[in-house]
């Protein structure tokens, strides 16, 4: 039977990259993200796919929206943690709004999203569980602490849960990529440009100049490493961090 496949963040970018790797499969998909319209369009590009809102960040959210997708499809065989944000400021300058919001919506909501899934996975003693990391939680940026935070925490919950999972039948793996050409980085590049004299070009190739490949990642690479941790062929693959930088980490 095809799998029904859980994405966070999944109406555009990484989500919806990996949605796509995953049709041939045959696979079912619950697209969410907190721009439900946006969710509810992308998953109109597959035979078997609805899109719904959802604030990962909110307990209650993340429960209507897997009442939602098992109504429809059934239990959730494979959940992908990609929504988050990434704003930036020093860290003496940074809020407490900003840091608080940033690791609700990155570590606290793959957290309830993963708890949620779990029960599914460990019935039917089969699940696959891919976090969208980043090299961000391997090392340390300037004007990202709490998006560094948040994906180191995401990187430590990995390892922790694929221990618990491991005899259960349900892989934890979690992929890093470096800046990846989405809408993200667009803004970002966006940000650096109107507080420097850097067109917003030269912003983007400043993102990417530690790369030693000196390029953006695509979207569909990350998404092709998040199919494969997703089939039969990686079951011995669990609590894995996989750097996806072209060699900066």
């Amino acid at each position: 039977m095809a799998h029904h496949v859980f994405i966070t963040g999944g109406g555009t970018g990484i989500g919806l990259a990996t949605a796509r790797a995953l049709a041939p499969t045959g696979a079912r998909f619950t697209l969410v993200g907190r721009d439900g319209a946006r969710a509810a369009s992308a998953a109109e590009e597959f035979e078997n796919a609805q899109g719904l809102s959802c604030d990962v960040a909110d307990e209650a959210s993340v429960a209507a929206a897997f009442i939602a997708a098992r109504d429809r499809y059934g239990p959730i065989d494979i959940l992908i943690n990609n929504a988050g944000i990434t704003p930036s400021a020093p860290l003496d300058r940074m809020d407490l709004s900003m840091w608080n919001q940033t690791l609700a919506i990155n570590l606290t909501g793959a957290f309830l999203c993963s708890r949620a899934a779990l029960e599914d996975m460990y019935h039917k003693k089969w699940g696959r569980i891919v976090n969208v990391a980043s090299i961000a939680g391997l090392q340390g940026a300037a004007y990202i602490s709490a998006y560094c935070a948040s994906k180191h925490g995401m990187i430590g919950m990995t390892r922790a849960l694929a221990k618990e999972a491991a005899r259960k039948g349900v892989t934890v793996n979690a992929i890093c990529p470096g800046y990846v050409e989405t809408d993200i980085v667009t803004r970002a590049a966006e940000n650096i440009a109107s507080k420097t004299k850097l067109s917003e070009d030269e912003a983007k190739a400043s993102l990417y100049a530690k790369n030693p490949q000196g390029r953006l990642i695509t979207a569909d690479e990350v998404a092709s490493a998040i199919a494969w941790l997703c089939s039969d062929g990686a079951a011995a693959t669990n609590g894995a961090a996989i750097p996806m930088s072209g060699g900066e980490v």
